[in-house]
């Protein structure tokens, strides 16, 4: 003989059919049933008002959910993920708080969760962030001015252009992209009018950070190049990260890792009028309407403070101090000193440069307050310095 099959339905009626018998006491028909007597007279009831469909399963979702998005809200939360496609849903949230600070809204967690059921959320990789190193502002320079420069790699262009440099510079404390200029190359001759610019409408920096790369630096003498040594005459000092070592410059490298996310794809093969437009809005949004989390969620334009030491555009003459031999370089980059002909860089010719007795025969030479190298007069030749690079451990 088969089984017969016994499904919750009929279980709930012949637990109804032996209360109505009056034969048991609920008490009894709970514990034959495994269940409490609250169920059976929950039954009992949904049974007398509305009979056997009363028996089926309800659902258990909230009539009224209090904290749910109002549509008016979502709606916003949408339009400003459309508008702002690289942003995630905290930087969502605290573009739209910034705009309307009186209006109630949702947790972070909350935004993200909607945009997620509307497929605006793109999973990503998680990649394990390499820890910035120390910087010198963060040293004990109180009110230093450090600002970072880099080129964000190239895009293909359309027209008779081929390639667009992205040259990039940020303010390190602020995080704000002071300047997003795309350029044909990265000779001298494209660069410095970006700095010019820079320099006259936020004023001159106490440090620039830079790779070893054109146009900041060279394996010449002090790592000069003509723009880092154009740098050194505005009394800017270079600081420059260890080759191979990025993340001695990885607030810079970050930035550059949104403006690809945020608008590489429409970079590639547009023409130079378009790239331009695309990386001065990414400018304005990476400025004013993009929350960065080590700011507190504040923007860069918030925190930005211009530097205090005007551009003037003129180069002062160079000064050394008492203790300091003074030689100019000659046309072929050389200096005569003490009877020796020592080659410094040709890049230096007809400027003077300082030198200062450390040790026996063996002097520092400086242009500026630029340290170039050591001069062993035993050796009779400049051994190039390398202190302008961040050390790894103590850094200065």
């Amino acid at each position: 003989m088969p089984w017969k099959e016994t499904c919750v339905m009929d279980l709930k009626m012949q637990m109804i059919g032996a209360c109505l018998s009056d034969e048991h006491t609920v008490a009894d028909i709970a514990r034959a049933y495994g269940v409490s007597r609250k169920t059976v007279y929950k039954w009992l009831a949904r049974y007398a008002s509305d009979g056997a469909s009363g028996l089926e399963e309800r659902s258990h979702a909230p009539r009224h959910v209090p904290h749910a998005i109002d549509e008016a809200v979502a709606q916003d939360i949408i339009a400003t993920k459309r508008a702002h496609p690289s942003f995630g849903p905290k930087k969502v949230m605290d573009r739209l708080r910034a705009q309307d600070p009186d209006r109630t809204w949702p947790a972070d967690s909350t935004a993200g969760e909607l945009l997620k059921r509307v497929g605006l959320v793109n999973k990503r990789r998680y990649k394990q962030p390499y820890p910035a190193d120390p910087q010198p502002f963060e040293l004990g320079h109180t009110n230093h001015v450090l600002w970072s420069v880099d080129y964000k790699g190239q895009y293909p262009s359309a027209g008779a252009d081929q390639w667009c440099y992205p040259l990039t510079i940020t303010d390190n404390a602020s995080r704000y992209l002071i300047g997003c200029q795309g350029v044909c190359n990265t000779r001298h001759e494209q660069a410095r009018p970006v700095f010019e610019w820079a320099f006259r409408t936020y004023g001159l920096p106490q440090g620039i950070l830079s790779d070893n790369g054109p146009p900041f630096a060279s394996h010449a003498a002090g790592g000069l190049t003509e723009l880092s040594l154009w740098w050194i005459r505005q009394g800017i000092k270079v600081h420059r990260t260890k080759p191979g070592t990025p993340t001695q410059n990885a607030r810079h490298e970050r930035m550059h890792g949104t403006l690809n996310r945020a608008i590489g794809a429409q970079m590639r093969g547009a023409g130079r009028v378009r790239q331009d437009e695309l990386l001065s809005h990414f400018r304005h949004e990476y400025n004013h309407e993009r929350s960065h989390e080590s700011l507190d969620r504040q923007t860069p334009a918030s925190r930005f403070v211009e530097s205090t030491r005007p551009y003037s555009g003129i180069l002062l003459p160079i000064q050394y101090q008492d203790d300091q031999l003074v030689r100019s370089v000659r046309h072929n980059g050389e200096i005569k000193f003490k009877g020796k002909m020592i080659y410094i860089a040709q890049l230096l010719a007809t400027l003077p440069v300082g030198l200062r007795e450390i040790d026996n025969d063996r002097f520092e030479v400086r242009i500026c307050e630029h340290l170039l190298g050591h001069l062993d007069l035993s050796k009779g030749c400049l051994e190039k310095a390398t202190q302008w690079h961040l050390p790894d451990e103590e850094k200065v």
